[in-house]
């Protein structure tokens, strides 16, 4: 199924032309860092369910050691229980460092972040939550988590190109530039 993901930084999504386009699903920011709430979050989330599309939601963790993942996994229970939100696409939780937040001040090692991953997903799995996984670009995927002590963890694989070499992954984002009705979005696959 083709799908997308959106955050504030989209604007006002013309949620009629995601759907015209074939897509079936969308996965929301519901926020980032220390209990920050994605502005666009209560929106993209209405918008989305109106016309009829599945949601999941990704978190952007800003956390450098397990406490603060706790801290982030407790606010997006929290906001989902608030708005009762039923992320059926997924609950995700992106652990990159894409503004180079983590580098600046103190990335955490492999073997933390992998720590940190799984902390997440087992806060999220033991409030009842279910198909919470982790997203991340391939590099991040292959050379800084490992997966391998996350056995049966969902992956939402970043690789943009023409192929998705995490045989596993549960979606593929393969482009940043997929066009909508003239709006830019990350372009995804989601595997059933």
């Amino acid at each position: 199924m083709k799908g997308i993901d959106v955050s504030y930084h989209n604007g006002i999504v013309d949620w009629q032309s995601v759907v015209d386009a074939g897509c079936g699903f969308v996965i929301i920011r519901l926020g980032y860092g220390n209990r920050h709430l994605d502005e666009k979050f209560v929106d993209n989330v209405n918008g989305a369910l109106v016309a009829g599309l599945e949601i999941g939601v990704y978190y952007y963790s800003y956390a450098l050691d397990v406490e603060a993942t706790k801290n982030e996994a407790q606010f997006v229970q929290e906001i989902l229980q608030e708005y009762g939100v039923n992320p059926k696409s997924g609950i995700w939780f992106d652990m990159e460092d894409a503004d180079g937040y983590k580098e600046r001040n103190g990335m955490p090692d492999s073997q933390t972040i992998t720590d940190m991953c799984a902390i997440f997903i087992c806060a999220l799995n033991q409030t009842g939550y279910q198909n919470v996984g982790i997203y991340a670009s391939y590099s991040w995927l292959t050379g800084v988590i490992d997966t391998s002590q996350l056995c049966g963890i969902p992956i939402w694989n970043a690789q943009w190109g023409n192929s998705n070499d995490i045989s596993s992954a549960k979606i593929w984002q393969f482009t940043d530039n997929l066009n909508i009705g003239g709006q830019i979005f990350d372009g995804n696959e989601y595997y059933e």
